[in-house]
């Protein structure tokens, strides 16, 4: 088995310790970092997002897969940036105001920087004015808000009305999701989309951005 495939064999089954000797071991000898990335750490997210929603993965078998990548990225960081890789984007991710729930917010952290993409990770009980931070001087080109109480959820729309008032809602595009958030939602508050789990919000990410 090559370097590449062990790498994503590792990342499927959770397998931290093989996926650092593989990536170390192709790095050594000379395999570029963008495509140990590309061709290896991303399609394993991928499939990781695939069998989560075939309900053959879980909240456990992801966190442990996206604990094997992040080891691997790891080693790879320093590589990426001196190959001058580029992320797909950069995503903003925040739980509304009022709410301390992050469970949700940090699997969606998860699947979308591992289908690529940065993640500026703002916390909890971020306020309207913290998105607009991070869209106006970070450059984020998605935004996604997290609600898991229905009394906070008003927050999300409050959020997209900052981002109108700042002149910046046409530069972002925004995402929701959340136990008690719905599609219909999305639609009355100008969302440009809903995600029902982390892996559909790394593919809805996606397909905003037309990756």
């Amino acid at each position: 088995m090559g370097h590449k495939e062990t790498i994503f064999d590792g990342i499927l089954k959770g397998n931290m310790k093989a996926v650092q000797e593989a990536t170390g071991a192709a790095l050594e000898e000379g395999v570029s970092a963008g495509s140990l990335l590309n061709e290896a750490m991303i399609p394993a997210m991928a499939e990781v997002g695939r069998l989560f929603e075939a309900n053959e993965y879980y909240v456990p078998e992801m966190l442990i897969a996206a604990r094997a990548m992040k080891a691997g990225l790891a080693l790879l960081r320093p590589k990426l940036v001196a190959e001058d890789v580029k992320p797909l984007g950069k995503v903003a991710l925040g739980t509304v105001k009022g709410d301390l729930h992050d469970i949700g917010k940090n699997l969606v952290a998860i699947m979308i920087e591992g289908a690529g993409f940065e993640i500026v990770d703002l916390g909890v009980d971020v306020s309207p004015d913290q998105f607009v931070a991070a869209v106006r001087d970070k450059g984020a080109g998605v935004v996604g808000l997290s609600a898991l109480l229905t009394t906070t959820m008003p927050s999300m729309k409050t959020t997209i009305d900052a981002l109108k008032e700042a002149g910046l809602r046409d530069q972002v595009k925004i995402i929701i999701g959340g136990a008690p958030v719905t599609q219909k939602y999305a639609d009355e508050i100008g969302a440009d989309g809903y995600a029902r789990d982390a892996a559909g919000a790394a593919t809805l990410t996606k397909k905003l951005l037309n990756v």
